[in-house]
């Protein structure tokens, strides 16, 4: 399972506060699902008071995710469930940065370096 314990408690617990069910779980205002750019304005807005100086987008934090899922043994097919991706050929994107990733380890680890 890609989320733990604590933050489905949390998320049930946060659901539990409205009195209708909601088929979206982060609403805006209107408690209507968050639109793409009402997602990107938080982001930029919590990465500037970070002060990080980075460039982060919605797509870099799904990358990441993904990533850091296969790094973390998930299964290809399970990756692709959760992001949506019709063709599994659109998922295989991750696992070359993933090799990537592993093929620097392994160098920096060989002992005939």
């Amino acid at each position: 399972m890609p989320v733990g314990r604590r933050a489905l408690d949390a998320v049930q617990t946060y659901r539990a506060d409205f009195k209708e069910n909601f088929p979206a779980v982060f609403l805006n205002k209107d408690f209507r699902r968050l639109g793409r750019r009402s997602i990107r304005r938080i982001l930029d807005k919590v990465v500037m008071e970070c002060g990080l100086g980075l460039k982060i987008s919605p797509h870099t934090l799904r990358h990441t995710f993904a990533t850091h899922m296969l790094d973390s043994g998930a299964d290809l097919r399970g990756i692709q469930e959760i992001l949506g991706h019709v063709s599994l050929s659109t998922t295989q994107v991750y696992t070359h940065v993933s090799m990537d990733h592993l093929m620097a380890v392994y160098d920096k680890a060989h002992p005939r370096r």
